[in-house]
């Protein structure tokens, strides 16, 4: 597993991990960002887990 991957994944779950709740908790606009940001954690982490696991799948 590379360092590349590591850092997508814990850095996904961590926006994952803060987006999610701050999307129903902040008060407009900041609510459309949360979410934003749920979905680039979301996609930061898959993107991550596929380069561990599949590591050539990019290539």
């Amino acid at each position: 597993m590379t360092l590349l991957s590591i850092a997508l994944i814990l850095g996904g779950v961590a926006a994952v991990a803060w987006g999610l709740p701050a999307a129903h908790r902040l008060t407009r606009p900041w609510d459309s960002v949360a979410a934003l940001l749920f979905l680039a954690g979301l996609s930061a982490a898959l993107v991550g887990v596929l380069l561990a696991f599949v590591p050539r799948f990019f290539g």
